[in-house]
């Protein structure tokens, strides 16, 4: 295959995409660049399900074990780091394989991001202090004054993104839907894009649970708790919005029971797998593969084929 080719393989949470990128990786000469925004972070491994020692060596990986958990990682740093990987796996003659599960970076890096202001501490403790006061409900009613087509996109439960759309209205006096349609992308190729689809949604409920259960098992609330005792954490946190940790800090912090954790956890990683398959649905030029209904070999000969075609 072409060392300039761009590959993209997506899919929800535990659909089986890291024992497949690994396989087709070998057989593409390829490199994997994680699209994963909570593989970016120190010493979250099991929650994350992040690759084994073993499979990093299997496979050169790109875009892991960035940042530590209070650190912010932001989707314009993203596309700028993956950038740069792809240009490292090609120049050295492999195929660049991009795998993961957050569609945001995946659309972003595709299709480009909007010049933004960065992030001004003093405009976001201010908005802060309003929100404290007045409630999330009207600031999101505030955001629709200044910038009714975000607002209109954002869940008014949802305070970070509206204090980032309304922090970017403070600093460029622009909305910020204006400033999203100003988008470039850095992409010299078009990327062929592959994804893993599951046709049954118990089935992949099955695994979602199967798979917390599991972590839990390897040591879960322990790396919570040790990342606990080693930063300062809350569950604002970039990091701890990711879903198991949040649950499991909760847990910790006496918000609630074991089972109660289980619970929550599972619910919060099937409404992820729902948003991540809303995104792969909207998707074009994709070809998907049906993981439920394939092996491993299965779903690796069908990708080639799928880029054979493409």
């Amino acid at each position: 295959m072409d060392p300039q080719t761009v590959v993209f393989l997506l899919g929800p949470t535990a659909a089986g995409k890291t024992a497949s990128s690994l396989q087709i990786a070998a057989e593409l000469n390829a490199e994997i660049i994680s699209v994963d925004s909570a593989l970016v972070y120190q010493h979250m491994n099991i929650g994350t399900a992040k690759p084994s020692h073993d499979e990093l060596k299997q496979v050169p990986h790109h875009l892991i074990d960035l940042c530590t958990p209070v650190e912010v990682y932001s989707v314009a740093r993203f596309v700028e780091d993956a950038t740069a990987a792809i240009n490292t796996v090609q120049d050295k003659g492999k195929v660049a394989l991009l795998t993961g599960g957050t569609m945001m970076y995946f659309n972003a890096l595709e299709y480009g991001i909007a010049p933004m202001p960065d992030a001004d501490e003093h405009v976001r403790e201010t908005l802060a202090t309003q929100a404290h006061k007045v409630g999330w409900q009207a600031m999101h009613e505030k955001l629709a004054v200044v910038d009714p087509v975000a607002a209109a996109k954002i869940h008014p439960n949802d305070p970070q993104r509206i204090q980032r759309a309304l922090e970017v209205y403070e600093l460029t006096g622009e909305p910020l839907s204006e400033l999203q349609k100003q988008t470039q992308t850095n992409l010299e190729v078009k990327p062929i894009k592959l994804a893993l689809m599951p046709e049954s949604r118990s089935w992949l409920h099955q695994r979602i649970e199967h798979r917390f259960a599991q972590m839990v098992e390897s040591g879960l609330i322990d790396e919570v708790a040790q990342l606990q005792q080693q930063f300062k954490l809350d569950s604002n946190l970039p990091s701890m919005r990711s879903v198991g940790y949040r649950q499991v800090l909760g847990f910790l912090n006496g918000e609630y029971d074991k089972q109660t954790m289980h619970d929550k956890a599972v619910a919060a990683t099937r409404q992820l797998a729902k948003r991540q398959m809303t995104w792969v649905r909207g998707m074009q030029n994709l070809n998907v593969i049906a993981c439920d209904k394939l092996n491993t070999d299965k779903q690796v000969g069908a990708m080639l084929a799928a880029l054979n075609n493409d």
